[in-house]
């Protein structure tokens, strides 16, 4: 799997923040925790990464990936119920906006929950 290394070690922090504060926080809390556990580790990793969305080489869209990892890793957090396609769907479409092409889904909910999805950018023919 590609990056497999490194995302194994992203899960052991979303597993580490998870066991510490538990279910009930907003996504931000959790947000700046995984930041905190990514860096302790030694990973490079930065909050409120800007995605640029394009259509026919214009600007169409902006928004902003919760946490870069190593700029090779979008990691999306939410604090829902359950993960629900939608919110794969919208990881699925940061990595088609960006050059990166492995993306960690986190749900910090009852019970914690994560997705592992790749996307290649690379042009099939």
């Amino acid at each position: 799997m590609k990056h497999e290394e490194l995302t194994e070690k992203i899960i052991e922090c979303f597993y580490s923040v998870y066991n510490r504060l538990g279910y009930g926080f907003l996504e931000n809390v959790y947000e700046k925790a995984m930041l905190i556990e990514l860096k302790r580790i030694g990973l490079k990793a930065v909050r409120q990464f800007p995605i640029s969305v394009s259509y026919r080489d214009q600007n169409v869209g902006e928004y902003f990936a919760d946490i870069l990892v190593e700029n090779k890793v979008i990691l999306e957090l939410k604090t829902v119920r359950k993960l629900d396609k939608e919110h794969e769907y919208q990881l699925i479409n940061y990595l088609k906006a960006t050059d990166i092409e492995v993306g960690l889904l986190f749900n910090f909910g009852r019970k914690p929950e994560f997705r592992r999805k790749v996307f290649s950018n690379r042009p099939t023919y």
